[in-house]
């Protein structure tokens, strides 16, 4: 499902990865971990095609993101869910319509976009509060909020960026149990994450990086 040759990423004169080679399987959870600035975010931007490499290959679903085109790229990236570090919600839309964006850029019907956004919503937990804006949320509720927004399109893949950082044991724990459904599903999951709860408590294959090393 995704398959990364030889890849380098420089920003400048700093090399973010450093001839990472690896390989997640249709259908497989992985952890990506190690310490701050190891190129874990870098690494799942270059495999949701949001940046590019310095060199090497990166295939998603058979794909090559070197030789495709934008219209492609779009396409592909309808198939892959991402919950990015810092949430990226629309201030100025409400829960609901943060996470229905998703399909409206999909072109689904709109009967479509009410009811899946309703059963996400009532999934993360957040029905009562689909009218509200994400600023009167408080952090762990706009995060559902993002996982909903990446759920909804029922994504091959599902990248999550620090997904649980700065939230207690319990939400740990809810949100996880949130990626193992969206992984019993037959979604492939990649989670990037310093946590060693999630790592000690959960017993999926972990790909260390450091320095931009595998």
């Amino acid at each position: 499902m995704i398959q990364l040759f030889r890849l380098f990423k420089k920003f400048g004169d700093h090399t973010a990865l450093h001839d990472v080679s690896m390989h997640v399987a249709k259908g497989e959870f992985v952890f990506i971990t190690g310490p701050s600035g190891a190129g874990k975010t870098t690494l799942l931007r270059l495999i949701h095609g949001s940046e590019k490499p310095s060199s090497g290959n990166i295939l998603v679903d058979s794909i090559n993101l070197s030789r495709i085109s934008r219209v492609r790229l779009d396409l592909l990236r309808q198939k892959i869910g991402y919950v990015f570090q810092d949430f990226k919600l629309l201030p100025n839309r409400t829960v609901s319509e943060n996470v229905s964006i998703a399909l409206e850029i999909m072109g689904a019907p709109d009967s479509v976009i009410q009811s899946k956004t309703r059963q996400v919503l009532e999934f993360v937990g957040l029905k009562k509060k689909a009218h509200l804006l994400p600023l009167v949320l408080s952090g762990g509720e706009q995060q559902r909020v993002a996982i909903a927004r990446a759920m909804v399109k029922d994504p091959l893949i599902l990248l999550a960026d620090e997904p649980t950082g700065n939230l207690d044991s319990d939400l740990t724990t809810r949100i996880m149990e949130m990626f193992k459904e969206i992984h019993q599903r037959g979604a492939t999951v990649v989670v990037a994450t310093h946590s060693r709860e999630l790592l000690e408590n959960n017993d999926f294959r972990t790909i260390v990086l450091n320095q931009g090393i595998i």
